[in-house]
């Protein structure tokens, strides 16, 4: 299989993809693409019939299968190694933590344009829009939801790592880079997160990154 992502340091859906390929275990060439750069277009040029139409990253590879889309590609995964690798194994967990992961995948935009991912930085600010406090303000109220119901086994969300920490990893990256006030539960919760042993070979990845988009290193105005 091969999986192509972008930056490291700045895209958060190739955190997911890569990730989700980490949690099953199965071997991946990994293929790094710079977002908004030169070496995206000519790497769809390389692709050429394989190229999916949206043009996005992370994109897996397995022989003639094409997948797009990080939680396409996660759920992929899921249906080649075990769907119990990623998901509960108990109904009323496993229907929360899809629901989590749906949410992550398809809400908190004022979040993710206002605190983009910059896994390297370190920004203070001094105050953040309603619409982002919002945000915010729900994921915290579903990571405690989910730790106290389903939590007692372990560290991350539904105690063992899987497919809602894999979709909320880069939250934490944006938590730790703009210093948002988190409770202890929270930050115990983000430090299993930034601790494990696949976050830190990104982390570390991404510092050894030479690309820089501008935009993403300013504080948000």
């Amino acid at each position: 299989m091969k999986l192509i992502i972008g930056n490291k340091n700045y895209s958060s859906w190739s955190m997911r993809g890569w990730l989700a390929a980490k949690q099953s275990g199965l071997h991946f060439e990994e293929l790094t693409v710079p977002i908004m750069g030169e070496g995206w277009a000519e790497a769809k040029r390389d692709m050429g019939e394989m190229a999916p139409s949206s043009g996005k990253v992370p994109i897996l590879w397995d022989e003639d299968t094409v997948v797009w889309d990080s939680l396409a590609i996660l759920e992929y995964l899921a249906d080649k190694v075990g769907r119990e690798r990623f998901w509960p194994k108990d109904d009323t967990a496993r229907g929360m933590a899809r629901a989590m992961v749906a949410e992550m995948h398809s809400s908190f935009r004022s979040m993710r344009q206002e605190l983009p991912m910059n896994v390297r930085k370190r920004i203070a600010l001094d105050d953040v829009s309603d619409d982002t406090r919002q945000d915010i303000v729900r994921i915290l109220t579903l990571w405690a939801e989910a730790r106290a119901r389903f939590g007692k086994s372990g560290p991350f969300l539904f105690g063992t790592f899987g497919a809602a920490d894999i979709f909320y990893a880069p939250v934490v990256s944006r938590f730790i880079t703009y210093g948002v006030g988190v409770p202890g539960f929270a930050q115990a919760y983000m430090q299993a997160i930034w601790e494990h042993d696949w976050t830190q070979e990104w982390i570390s990845a991404s510092e050894e990154e030479e690309w820089v988009i501008e935009q993403f290193e300013v504080a948000p105005q």
